[in-house]
């Protein structure tokens, strides 16, 4: 499968392209050069005619949607929503199939603490700017495939640890970076019964404030890199 992952600047973009090549043609892109990606595609995603080039016989998009270090709030959130929107548009009007999202856990965490949060849960971001720009892009996406054809899935990442990093106590809603491969690499090949997807992806654990059943179930998600942890607390179910 051809695929254009963005944010290249990023670990795990970086972490992502790496896992994914065995398997399938990938290529990167950034809005500027980055040091050590020769192949790189420089792309500002603007609204002009280059984000169509840009796309272009890809089949599929891997979204990081990772914003620049250097990045102020309003970048932030420019990135993630008009940035969003460009690559959306173009991908509709070239033809691609199919566009997976990086979201992160974090917009679920206002809830209790003690409260099992599914998909169906109402994201509760911050006001913060890297947090409601994770969310404003996701809902950016949603519209996109509710209104055009272009299977959008949003994964809802735990933090993604580097693979020499065991200190995931740290973490409690961590995702070993070999996991989150396979994740997007399901996102991206499976079938699916709804243009618009989202799953909450962690590692697994028993009584998990984010149950990750869903992905099992839709995807054939199975974290193979798992912990020994600590009793977790009963935790209460249900909807908002």
């Amino acid at each position: 499968m051809n695929l254009l992952i963005t944010s290249a600047a990023s670990p795990l973009a970086q972490r992502i392209a790496d896992g994914l090549r065995p398997n399938h043609t990938v290529r990167l892109t950034e809005r500027m050069t980055v040091t050590g990606l020769a192949d790189l595609a420089i792309s500002p995603l603007g609204s002009d005619f280059s984000t169509n080039l840009l796309v272009r016989g890809v089949e599929a998009i891997v979204h990081v949607a990772e914003p620049l270090s250097t990045d102020r709030d309003h970048q932030r959130i420019d990135y993630l929503t008009r940035c969003t929107y460009n690559l959306c548009m173009a991908a509709a009007a070239e033809g691609v199939k199919r566009l997976v999202y990086l979201n992160t856990l974090d917009v679920m965490a206002a809830y209790e603490p003690d409260y099992l949060v599914g998909e169906s849960w109402r994201p509760r971001p911050t006001p913060a700017a890297p947090l409601l720009a994770k969310h404003l892009g996701e809902a950016t996406c949603r519209e996109f495939a509710r209104e055009f054809k272009l299977e959008v899935v949003s994964l809802r990442l735990g933090t993604v640890i580097p693979l020499e990093d065991d200190n995931d106590d740290m973490y409690p809603m961590w995702l070993d970076a070999r996991d989150a491969v396979q994740v997007v690499d399901l996102a991206l090949t499976k079938p699916l019964i709804r243009r618009w997807s989202v799953f909450h992806i962690q590692h697994k654990a028993d009584n998990a404030r984010f149950p990750i059943s869903h992905a099992e179930q839709e995807l054939g998600f199975a974290p193979q890199y798992n912990r020994v942890e600590s009793s977790a607390k009963s935790r209460v179910g249900g909807g908002v």
